[in-house]
């Protein structure tokens, strides 16, 4: 248990047997009545985005998530399989649970994983990839109607806009967040 004064970011709180993480928190102090805290949720497993305020001081649940550094092997039908580099076990993870961090996942890459009572709740990826572009058209000098991008398929089958000077084989960064370019590895 913990009050609202020890909310901070990425805290998992247990609310009415549901998980859920701080994604934002504010402490407001009204000139008149009681101060209060508003936060920003969002739940861990389905993802949704929700906005709550709680009294100040009241007590919430908190959850225990076990971070475990893992290492992703291979994909079988609609489960991932990853290692955990520590006991070397393999853990199947459903598609559901890993979500858009498939788009940036290669055979061997390292990732973290989140444990709440050996459930896996979610698949969190270094904040970058490199990744080698598969398929882009050629792109044109004098070409820039489109803002100076173009589409580009890379090779977990992701595409991401890149600038127009980026050709098939070369490899490039992007932000595992939003899916931006950012920059030639």
């Amino acid at each position: 248990m913990a009050t609202t004064n020890d909310l901070k970011n990425g805290l998992v709180l247990n609310l009415d047997g549901e998980l859920w993480t701080v994604v934002e928190f504010q402490h407001v102090k009204p000139g008149k009545g009681g101060a209060f805290v508003r936060t920003t949720l969002k739940h861990v497993l389905s993802g949704k985005v929700v906005d709550k305020t709680f009294n100040a001081g009241v007590k919430v649940e908190t959850a225990t998530v076990d971070k475990r550094p893992m290492q992703y092997l291979y994909a079988d039908g609609e489960d991932y399989i990853f290692m955990d580099l520590e006991t070397y076990d393999q853990v199947h993870i459903p598609s559901a649970t890993v979500g858009d961090a498939a788009k940036y996942l290669l055979p061997e890459a390292e990732v973290t994983v989140g444990f709440h009572e050996s459930t896996p709740l979610y698949v969190e990826l270094p904040t970058s990839v490199v990744l080698e572009v598969t398929y882009t058209e050629p792109g044109l000098q004098g070409d820039r109607s489109t803002g100076g991008t173009k589409p580009a398929t890379v090779e977990t089958g992701a595409t991401v806009a890149v600038p127009l000077f980026v050709n098939t084989g070369d490899r490039i960064k992007v932000d595992t967040r939003d899916g931006r370019y950012l920059g030639r590895a």
